[in-house]
């Protein structure tokens, strides 16, 4: 990398912190517990909106992970999510009423939080819908996973995001409240897969899967980026300037071997594809505080609207970890 080009990625990512700063001031904490922050503690940030009815499991499945603590942003919600949230012990939650689209999509919010208080610990960024898998999970704890990590002087972890359905219409099943969302939605596509380097921030970009399949057949380079980098082992210095697609500095973003060997990795089960999306995305098409004027959302209505179905003949159903290792989606890398 050019001088010009570091001096460019500095500037970006000071940019980055100095927004986070600013609209931080428009977060008001609803209970915050992070007193109870205990040194080494893996933590949890996430933003959300209207996800009451996923809340319970999501909490469940990340405590038996092993997460100590929860720092949650609610934008807004006004189906009680904010309220039950409140009331767990483990988790410290603020409320916006502030635009998602000018936070950059929540990135400011949550790039303030894991400076304020993820210094020094491993963080995981998530959504409500997606569920973070790794190497030997159905076994080792996610402990297991950072400790190992820091012994190998890694500071961050890639996790593709796989798009998780049902077989039959998306509202042919309905989710209640504290069911594992991939009792329905625990179809995957093996395949159908494209991947390209980022040469300026140096990530991976990696799209396809159902939604590049059904919902942007005709524009396949439009469909949304799988690529993430969810877990950190956080400085206050970092700041993910695209989502958890990539981070600031650029070394945080080459979680792949480009010697053509294996590095480890995991995925991001995404469970988006329940009966509860239909009215999600009508939701989110109204309100136009997604990327690109939630152009993303605008395909899911048509799409959604002539009852598609994303189960096709190819679809395979999710077994565990060990599956998608085998089918090269995920790396267990030299982890033994």
């Amino acid at each position: 990398m050019s001088l010009w080009q570091s001096y460019r990625m500095r500037l970006r990512r000071k940019h980055a912190r100095a927004r986070a700063f600013r609209k931080h001031f428009s977060l008001t904490p609803v209970v915050n517990r992070t007193r109870a922050i205990r040194p080494g503690d893996i933590l949890l940030f996430s933003t959300f909106r209207n996800e009451r009815v996923r809340l319970p499991y999501f909490l469940r499945y990340y405590r038996e992970m092993g997460i100590s603590h929860f720092l949650m942003v609610d934008n807004a919600s006004t189906d009680g999510g904010r309220d039950y949230l409140a009331e767990q012990e483990d988790v410290s939650l603020w409320s916006t009423g502030a635009s998602y689209k000018r936070s950059r999509f929540g990135v400011d919010w949550l790039n303030w939080l894991q400076s304020r208080y993820g210094h020094g610990h491993w963080t995981l960024v998530v959504d409500p819908d997606e569920f973070f898998v790794y190497p030997f999970c159905d076994t080792r704890p996610i402990r297991a996973l950072t400790d190992w990590l820091d012994v190998s002087s890694i500071r961050s972890f890639s996790a593709m995001l796989l798009d998780m359905y049902p077989k039959g219409t998306i509202n042919a099943t309905p989710y209640s409240a504290g069911q594992d969302p991939l009792e329905i939605a625990s179809w995957f596509d093996p395949g159908n897969y494209t991947i390209e380097k980022n040469h300026f921030y140096g990530n991976l970009w990696i799209q396809g899967g159902p939604r590049a399949r059904v919902f942007f057949r005709d524009a396949p380079g439009q469909a949304p980026a799988l690529n993430k980098i969810p877990l950190v082992k956080w400085h206050r210095r970092y700041a993910y300037v695209s989502s958890t697609h990539m981070l600031l500095p650029r070394g945080l973003n080459l979680v792949y071997d480009e010697w053509g060997g294996e590095r480890v990795s995991g995925m991001l089960l995404h469970t988006k594809f329940l009966d509860t999306f239909p009215a999600k995305a009508r939701e989110e098409m109204a309100r136009r505080q997604h990327y690109a004027n939630s152009k993303e959302y605008a395909a899911y209505s048509e799409g959604l609207a002539e009852q598609t179905e994303l189960w096709c003949k190819w679809s395979e159903k999710y077994i565990n970890w060990r599956q998608l290792e085998i089918l090269g989606l995920m790396s267990k890398g030299n982890w033994a």
